[in-house]
């Protein structure tokens, strides 16, 4: 009994909030308030009549499993009765002239003792018998308590993991069919969530929460039968006062969970912003945004903080509401309870125990059983958009076996009047009464300006969306009557930004196709020119391609989509700007792989470089949603549309027009042969890019080639793979936990607010131990035989309650909202640090994927609040608990030290059985953790990449790769419930065991000893208190845990010492910055792929105000050269100067001051086109004028006047809402902001179309006068005015001149001008 009596409410319902808050804020769940739910029994719609039966059994158990305690109460107030009858008899025969005769207490003489009521007094209490009777009861009891409780969670939990596994299968399998417009309007990152927290809280609602509820109403329905079977008044009048305790309770409830729905929406902006700013840490390096944006993370994070606080006060507040009205109620109920027993004799001593503990039990169960009532509110919210989903019907469903195919195919589509709007922007017409007619067998060109239509012509044609009027047809066929499965295997397609799966090259080609041989695998990279280049990779076709193809430069993973989409074998072929990112040789490389893949299909295909589409059969003229013209080359030509001025504006700048046709055809062959012969020696080098060097050249070096790199290569090869292997393991195992010391040195400016709420912690510790001294106290007054005397004492016990329950109003109060406040504090700064210290790193530590953004973010939403486990809150729980310990042992001790020292033994079991529970339980839910990330990295794959899955129609696929990855958290999920189970029923027995023991032998102390009774209740009853009370502290050892490895996870961060410091005292700065640049014989290699050499000896220098241009095939380092400059990276050997001071001796910020950057696709953030070309200088802020100008600068204020909100329009995440031009246009505007000394431009025009690229080219022209400035192109056109022209080739540069020379001297330039056939 003591056992609940210590278990209360408050605390109880205080370790289950905090759980809850925790696994609010690693989710950042978005609750709105008042969230629509699913009724509770509808969570159980996925059961089937195997998990009926056993949550039926289970609530059984749980139901008879709560009868237990009341039942222990009759025992008890039994044994109280007995335990008084005794020592009335005790104390009357001091008497000498009284003893015991036929068991009633009588005169020497033989006549009965009479009382002043005129009863005899019983006598001849055999203790020692009936104290085993009670021993047994007890035990009785305790193996029905372990079997009943051992059932209800085994059934529970086994029941509700079935259930979830079916959920989690169910869920997945519909969102994989859901069309594409769904996935426009949900965010991936929001289902990604979905996926493991919300399933979570179903899960929390439907499986061991029940049967613990479903006990506790039991308790609360038998404990006060109990009180009204033993005596109706006094339950009436304690009842009369629990409402008080309930409402407490219940406002508490509900107050902390919209405050931590408020805390985690401020917090979940902080994180936006984070997530933002990690995701895009080059451009934030490169602007020096690194100050601005920890001042507006912490921004975020002061209203999070001052949410925190408020919640803490809130519940300081309650607690201690609830605590002094619990022992208000203790005074009346003992008050008015022993008048009952002692004036009216209508209750016995026992009876009034049993009544009281009785009502005060149920009433504590039916508090304890509103934080399940949570657990099942959260879930029915979260059940809400799980169960939408699950019940959605798609719009177009690409698992439906629907809809006819045909026999025979030829090709033919139409487009009759359709009208498009996307659904996430439905205010936007995309295609407004569209007519195409693609003939089959024919090449048909989309041309037109970006933000025409074209790409969303072909999501139309695979079905991705369906236009909201007329129709597009297969054949005649309207597309909505064809099976969707079928009509997307006729469909080959090659995106500008291909998606690559996170596996090798082989298995990325065969997602074309089910079952493709590995002939076929290489006869489709053969179509592709991308056997070559695979076969001299280390690994060939199993080289894994990492994260989105992130190992690939730009060039193989093209050629490998197109792989890909041959090996469909594909009626129908659409090339959506299939070569825009690649460089000459690549481009010519692919266009003839893709000249190739074009015959006899239909093939689509959309192109900015119109000379790639020259030789189409039909060219069809896109403008603002229509096509306004269509016909061959020539007839568009005498048209003067469209396409015409896009030709003009293209053909500008072409003076080597006309030696292309005759040379084509030789150099192609000599270039070939070259090729061949490298290949066969440098099978080492990381692509196969070409070294093009006249013969002559080539016999010197190829020595030097195959020496180093042969061997090389495999060397690198093994270390790579055990480091890796070395690595991966480190980064798990080596973080220690952190000292506490150094956690509470961040908390010290708090130590006022520490140090009260200690105080206020150790007053409510020692609280329980008086409650156990003024109890037993009272149980003592009923043997005293002087009724005027019992009454005084009584009074004094209760008023000593009443001045308990005031004090301990005041302490609960200090307590929580003193930790409350220092803890909230320590996780902002810690988490304002740690983000700091994120952006303090160099850029390479972002390439390691331990660092990837996502795993920043959480690890800055969860360690920093996880941090406050240690601190706070958590040495609040461990100075109550070590008063309360502390008190009760001196209580127990000083009145019996042998019972005291029986108890004791059971101590250990009753604590650690509670820790046990804890340890098992965390324990198990890591396992789940890691069992679930296999599962969540592969859902998370499939919905980042859906257009892909579905364009490949492989959805089927990833949904039995997550099935697969489901199967072991679901056996561990099913091992838990037994385990859990165990424990559970361990833990809830062991109290009755020790009552059993620790009574008997009271039993034998009084008989034999003459110990007084109450001195038992008072021994045991301290005690009992205390190891719930180390039940408490222990089951907080978890968040312990947790806490000191998240601070180390901090700490490790804070400590890093990165390798370039972009502090702005470190290194030197000077003021007539002139930017003239030279990289000296510069050997790099990226920290992530150690085993591949990047730059091999790169020389070239640009003076101030010259153009220097890099040219050279993808992946011969061009941009990491660029890199280099903005010290991204440091070289590994040689050096970068500018104005001749070595780059790693000067300040980086200074440094990146100078320097402007506009890359191949920008990154812009989620706020105004205004802010983010501010974000040019961060130093200062940028007046709207100058915005203003620099954006006619870069010829992007007409654009913007155009918008509704002009300036202020927001652009979306990642500039999402803009097509690529406007975005470069932005980019460059924030370039021309900063004014730098030095311009990169790394192929700032490849992903635009004629028209917006010259737009671009000018403003960039302008932006270029009197500027140093470093060009990267793929098309030559853009750079033939350069002053330098380097061309690379493996890392270093093979010749540099001015265009003129470098034609002159028909070596590598001159080749790569004319095989670029038609491409400048």
């Amino acid at each position: 009994m003591m056992k609940n009596k210590s278990g209360n409410s408050p605390e109880d319902s205080e370790v289950i909030y905090n759980a809850e808050d925790a696994d609010l804020k690693n989710g950042e769940v978005k609750k709105k308030e008042k969230a629509p739910t699913v009724g509770f029994f509808q969570l159980f719609r996925f059961s089937t009549w195997r998990e009926v039966l056993m949550m039926v059994v289970g609530s059984f158990c749980s139901l008879v499993h709560g009868a237990a305690t009341p039942l222990m109460l009759l025992v008890y107030g039994m044994m109280t009765n007995t335990f008084v009858e005794y020592e009335v008899e005790i104390l009357e025969l001091t008497d000498p002239n009284k003893t015991c005769i036929n068991n009633t207490i009588s005169w020497m003489n033989g006549s009965a003792v009479q009382r002043p009521d005129n009863t005899t007094i019983y006598c001849g209490v055999d203790i020692e018998a009936e104290m085993t009777n009670f021993a047994l009861y007890y035990i009785g009891i305790g193996v029905g308590v372990l079997i009943l409780s051992f059932f209800q969670i085994t059934f529970w939990v086994s029941a509700a993991a079935r259930q979830i596994q079916r959920i989690r299968k169910t869920y997945f399998r519909k969102i994989m069919c859901m069309e594409i417009g769904w996935f426009d309007c949900n965010s991936v990152g929001e289902l990604n969530t979905r996926m493991s927290d919300d399933i979570n809280k179903i899960n929390n609602a439907i499986a061991d929460q029940v049967s613990i509820f479903i006990e506790r109403i039991s308790t609360f329905i038998f404990g006060f039968m109990v009180g009204f079977i033993g005596g109706w008044k006094l339950t009436l009048v304690v009842i009369a006062v629990s409402p008080l305790l309930g409402l407490a309770a219940g406002l508490m409830a509900m107050a902390v969970a919209r405050l931590t729905g408020r805390e985690l929406k401020a917090y979940a902006k902080a994180g936006a912003v984070a997530d933002e700013v990690l995701s895009s840490i080059r451009t934030v390096a490169a602007f020096g945004g690194e100050h601005k944006e920890a001042e507006r993370y912490d921004r975020n994070l002061v209203q999070a903080q001052e949410w925190g606080i408020k919640k803490g006060m809130i519940i300081g507040v309650f607690q201690g509401y609830l605590w002094c009205i619990i022992f208000l109620c203790y005074a009346l109920a003992f008050w008015f309870g022993s008048k009952l027993v002692i004036e009216t004799q209508e209750l016995t001593p026992g009876g009034l125990v049993q009544v009281f503990f009785g009502v005060l039990i149920g009433a504590m169960n039916l508090g304890q059983a509103s934080p399940c009532l949570e657990a099942f509110a959260s879930g029915r919210a979260a059940a809400k958009s799980i169960f939408d989903t699950i019940d959605r019907e798609p719009e177009i469903d690409c698992f439906s076996d629907e809809g006819h195919t045909l026999d025979k195919v030829k090709g033919d589509i139409e487009f009759h009047s359709v009208n498009f709007n996307y659904p996430s922007r439905p205010e936007v017409k995309i295609l407004d009464d569209l007519n195409i007619v693609v003939k089959a067998g024919e090449t048909t060109a989309f041309v037109g300006p970006s933000g025409s239509g074209k790409t969303t012509t072909i999501q139309l044609i695979q079905r991705f969306y369906d236009p909201s009027e007329g129709m597009v047809s297969l054949d005649g066929h309207d597309i909505r009557s064809l099976n969707i499965q079928w009509l997307r295997s006729l469909i080959g397609v090659v995106e500008q930004e291909p998606v690559l799966f996170a596996t090798t090259i082989a298995e990325n080609i065969r997602y074309g196709r089910a079952g493709v041989t590995m002939q076929e695998i290489i006869e489709a990279a053969k179509q592709a020119n991308a056997y070559n280049f695979i076969m001299s990779l280390p690994q060939t076709f199993d080289t894994l391609v990492g994260e989105g193809g992130g190992q690939m430069s730009g060039g193989q993973k093209q050629r490998i989509a197109i792989a890909r989409a041959l090996v469909r074998n594909p009626r129908i072929l659409l090339l959506d700007m299939a070569t825009s990112a690649l460089d000459n040789e690549s481009e010519a490389v692919v266009q003839e792989a893709l000249d190739k893949a074009r015959q006899g299909r239909t093939t689509i295909s959309i192109a900015h470089r119109l000379s790639t589409i020259r030789n189409a059969d039909v060219i069809v003229g896109f403008e603002h949603g229509r096509a306004v013209e269509r016909g061959t080359h020539s007839q568009l030509l005498d048209k003067k549309g469209v396409y015409f001025t896009l030709v003009t504006l293209q053909n500008q700048g072409k003076d080597t027009d006309t030696d292309k046709p005759e040379n084509t055809a030789e150099s192609r062959v000599t270039e070939e042969a070259e090729l061949e012969e490298l290949r066969r020696f440098s099978s080492g080098s990381y692509e196969s890019v070409l070294r093009r060097r006249s013969l002559s050249q080539l016999s010197n070096s190829l020595s030097v080639i195959s020496g180093k790199f042969d061997f090389n290569s495999d060397l690198f090869e093994m270390e790579e793979s055990d480091n890796n292997k070395k690595s991966k393991g480190k980064a798990k195992e080596d973080i220690k936990p952190a000292p506490v010391a150094r956690i509470l040195k961040y908390n010290r400016p708090e130590w006022p607010y520490m140090l009260l709420g200690s105080i206020g912690a150790a007053i409510n510790g020692s609280l329980n131990p008086m409650y156990a001294l003024l109890f037993s106290q009272i149980l003592g007054t009923f043997s005293i035989p002087d009724p005027d005397d019992q009454r005084r004492q009584i009074n004094g016990i209760c008023i000593l309650f009443v001045v308990i329950g005031v004090v301990s109003f005041f302490s609960q109060f200090l307590q929580g909202y003193s930790f409350a406040k220092s803890g909230e504090l320590l996780t902002r700064r810690l988490r304002k640090f740690g983000f700091q210290a994120m952006l303090k790193q160099e850029i390479g530590w972002f390439d390691d994927p331990m660092n990837s953004p996502g795993a920043l973010t959480t690890r800055l939403a969860t360690n920093a609040s996880m941090v406050q486990g240690a601190t706070g809150s958590q040495i609040g729980m461990i100075v109550n608990s070590l008063t309360n310990i502390g008190a009760s042992f001196i209580i127990a001790y000083y009145f019996s030290w042998k019972l005291s020292l029986v108890v004791t033994c059971f101590l250990p079991l009753i604590g650690l059985s509670g820790v046990f529970q804890s340890k098992m339980l965390t324990g198990l839910a890591n396992e789940d953790k890691t069992a679930l990330e296999a599962a969540g990295q592969v859902s998370s794959e499939a919905m980042s990449n859906i257009r892909t899955i579905a364009g490949l129609a492989k959805e089927k696929h990833f949904v039995a790769q997550f099935e697969k990855q489901l199967q072991a958290p679901y056996k561990a999920a099913k091992k838990k419930a037994y385990v859990y189970g165990i424990c559970f029923a361990f833990a809830r027995c062991v109290i009755f065991m020790a009552y059993a023991a620790s009574f008997r032998y009271g039993g034998y102390l009084v008989s034999h000893e003459g110990l007084q009774y109450m001195m038992v209740f008072r021994v045991i009853s301290a005690l009992v208190t205390s190891a719930t009370a180390l039940g408490r502290a222990s089951s907080f050892t978890p968040d312990y845990a947790k806490a000191k490895i998240s601070a180390a996870q901090l700490f490790q961060l804070l400590d890093r010492v990165p390798k370039i410091n972009v502090s702005k005292t470190e290194g030197q700065s000077w003021n007539d910055f002139k930017g003239k640049v030279e990289f000296k014989g510069c050997r790099f290699t990226y920290p992530s792929r150690p085993d591949v050499q990047v730059l091999r000896g790169l020389v070239v220098s640009v003076h101030p105000g010259q153009t220097l241009a890099f040219v050279g095939s993808s992946g011969c380092g061009k941009s990491t050269s660029v890199q280099l400059l903005e010290r991204f990276y440091d070289p590994d050997e040689g050096q970068v100067l500018i104005d001749g001071r070595p780059s790693d001796s000067i300040s980086v910020p200074f440094l990146r001051s100078q320097i402007g950057i506009v890359s191949q696709e920008p990154v812009l953030f989620d706020c105004s086109i205004a802010e983010n070309i501010q974000y040019g200088d961060n130093s200062r802020t940028v007046s709207m004028e100058e915005i203003i100008d620099a954006a006619k600068k870069a010829y992007l204020h007409d654009f913007v006047m155009t918008l509704p909100d002009k300036y202020e329009t927001q652009v979306g995440a990642q500039g999402s809402q803009l097509s690529r031009g406007q975005k470069q246009r932005i980019a460059i505007a924030r370039a021309i902001v900063r004014n730098p000394k030095i311009l990169l431009l790394d192929e700032a025009t490849s992903a635009l179309d004629t028209e917006s690229e010259k737009t671009v080219q000018a403003a960039l022209d302008e932006a270029r006068q009197g500027r140093t400035c470093i060009v990267i192109a793929h098309r030559l056109s853009t750079i033939q005015s350069a002053d330098i022209i380097a061309v690379m080739s493996q890392g270093e540069v093979i010749e540099k001149g001015t265009h003129d020379e470098l034609m002159a001297k028909k070596a590598a330039y001159y080749k790569l001008v004319t095989t670029g056939a038609p491409i400048s």
